[in-house]
């Protein structure tokens, strides 16, 4: 199959996987309530923490990164080329951010972009995304933002990528869910930049 047609075919198999909307099911499922219109209309686990307590929030975000991670070994598996694994993990995390099942309404995409990028080149992509994840959790005891330690984590993944002299295609694709999630966090950056965004622990 031609090199670009395969990495079609697994862009779109990858929003499948990815598409699947975990915090609002596993909300709907536990309340009734509609996750989108609760907190701060956001379907990822930080808003499910806020509903349901951190022990759902933790389980919606091991689910999430699971379902971008499962694409790329999905792909892995049944042979697929570097660039068809990096259109899977791309097509993970847009079916997450923009699921077509919620009118394009989704979360954003930080959980599923560590699960897609720790599998992308085994050994290295896991060691780079355990450094960011090591990076996270300190930017996280300092200032007590999820939105901040997400974003230097996630910028972080692509410097390791290149450090470790990973495939071009990982490198670019770690940028490009860089950009996406600075995107998505449009709204956590203004706030910080205003000293509004909120801390965790606080209500």
């Amino acid at each position: 199959m031609n090199t670009y047609i395969s990495a079609v075919l697994w862009l779109a198999a990858g929003y499948l996987f990815g598409s699947l909307p975990t915090g609002y099911v596993v909300v709907k499922t536990m309340t009734g309530q509609d996750i989108r219109t609760v907190g701060s209309g956001n379907i990822g686990a930080t808003n499910v923490g806020r509903v349901l307590g951190k022990k759902w929030a933790v389980i919606v975000t091991i689910v999430d990164m699971l379902k971008g991670g499962a694409a790329v070994m999905l792909c892995r598996t049944l042979g697929g080329g570097d660039l068809s694994v990096a259109a899977a993990a791309l097509g993970a995390v847009l079916g997450h951010n923009y699921p077509v099942w919620l009118r394009f309404h989704g979360g954003k995409g930080v959980a599923t972009t560590f699960g897609t990028l720790f599998f992308v080149q085994m050994w290295y992509s896991c060691a780079a995304v355990l450094l960011a994840g090591i990076l996270w959790f300190l930017v996280m005891k300092a200032f007590r933002y999820v939105s901040l330690a997400s974003l230097v984590a996630l910028l972080a993944i692509g410097a390791w990528f290149a450090f470790f002299g990973m495939h071009p295609a990982f490198i670019v694709l770690a940028g490009v869910l860089a950009v996406l999630s600075l995107w998505r966090h449009r709204s956590n950056v203004d706030r910080l930049i205003h000293g509004t965004e909120n801390k965790v622990g606080r209500k």
